[in-house]
């Protein structure tokens, strides 16, 4: 089995916001049980701006500017992954550094390299300690939390299951820093809008996640065929318990039967939207059941503004939103040739608005 571990910062960081070397050890003892029944073990962990921050003598309330939340991190990194080789060390085990970026999964060529790379890490036995590569990120394509990283990295190493450790047991009826009654949610058959309602925002001053965006993560792997579990960091034993699929472990998500590419994944559920597209009933029922390209003829209306190849929401009549695709014309150009047939188009135009490659129709 393969198995995705991924655990938060606020997971293994103290009340100082400093990295716990304990928390991190105690990770990595429950992969060494598990690598001991023959499973394959990835883990995603966040930590490397906690890292940094005591080096550069720095404390209280992360800094919000890019250019020093990377400066923190290129100098966290190294120090985070050494605490995980010493831990692994200490149970037998090799670690092993891959960084990753969005683009990594999507541009094919680049999502095989990466597969190679961390399939033949597990190959060699290797325990694989994956995090964004924040150091040189780009704001605008960046996954802005490692939840959803470790959704895609699940779908990248053809996992069996996810496990993403978090400091509360798992998803709960309310928050419980509202509600002493809220109660554990120990099984989600689909991510609806109404339990990411009830998961609200980030959770942790230190940390960029929540439990929005695990639900949003925990989506993505049902949408890649991976059975995700939500569950406690500080439980013992919880990640063999997650695995083996005991009762009560955490809460766990359901996967589909349908599976997406990681390409759709990206676009569906990772990048955000930056406009809408409204379509016409015709144009609907050619994307929902033929699959096909959106063409400027269905298109009726554009709102918001947005440059080629950014990610748009794709709405009918009445204003429900079934699909969303990367975009080939810019919002002011669609708004010109909206309603208009293939050979009404002016020369050097693509012909279709979002190329069905590009686009993804929701449950």
């Amino acid at each position: 089995m393969i198995v995705v571990a991924k655990i938060g910062t606020s997971s293994i960081t103290d009340t100082h916001g400093e990295v716990h070397t304990a928390a991190i050890d105690k990770l990595c003892a429950e992969v060494a049980t598990l690598r001991g029944r023959h499973h394959r073990v990835v883990i995603v962990t966040s930590g490397a701006i906690a890292a940094g921050l005591p080096a550069l003598g720095l404390s209280g309330a992360r800094p919000a500017d890019l250019a020093t939340l990377q400066a923190i991190s290129a100098v966290g990194q190294s120090r985070l992954m050494r605490v995980y080789d010493d831990a692994l060390a200490r149970h037998g085990l090799v670690g092993g550094q891959v960084l990753l970026a969005p683009l990594d999964f999507v541009h094919r060529q680049q999502y095989l390299h990466a597969r190679g790379t961390l399939t033949r890490l597990l190959d060699l036995g290797v325990v694989a300690v994956v995090n964004e590569n924040d150091a040189v990120a780009d704001d605008e394509i960046r996954f802005g939390d490692n939840d959803r990283l470790a959704a895609l990295v699940a779908h990248l190493v053809n996992a069996d299951v996810l496990v993403m450790l978090t400091d509360t047991p798992g998803v709960l009826t309310a928050d419980p820093r509202l509600d002493v009654d809220a109660s554990l949610i120990e099984e989600i058959v689909e991510v609806d809008h109404e339990l990411e309602r009830v998961a609200g925002g980030a959770g942790s001053v230190h940390g960029s996640g929540g439990m929005a965006s695990k639900l949003a993560a925990a989506k993505m792997a049902a949408w890649s065929g991976v059975r995700t579990v939500i569950a406690a960091a500080n439980r013992p034993g919880v990640l063999v318990s997650a695995v083996d699929g005991e009762p009560g472990a955490g809460t766990v998500v359901r996967p589909h039967d349908r599976k997406l590419s990681a390409r759709k994944l990206w676009i569906g559920f990772a990048v955000g939207a930056s406009g809408t597209v409204v379509v016409d009933d015709g144009a609907r029922r050619a994307l929902v059941d033929r699959r096909t390209s959106l063409l400027p003829a269905g298109v009726v209306d554009v709102a918001g503004e947005f440059d080629a190849d950014a990610a748009v929401e794709v709405a009918d009549p009445s204003g429900q939103v079934f699909a969303k695709g990367l975009v080939r014309y810019a919002a002011n150009v669609l708004k010109d040739v909206a309603g208009s047939k293939t050979s009404e188009l002016p020369d050097g135009l693509p012909h279709e608005v979002i190329h069905r490659d590009d686009l993804v129709v929701l449950p």
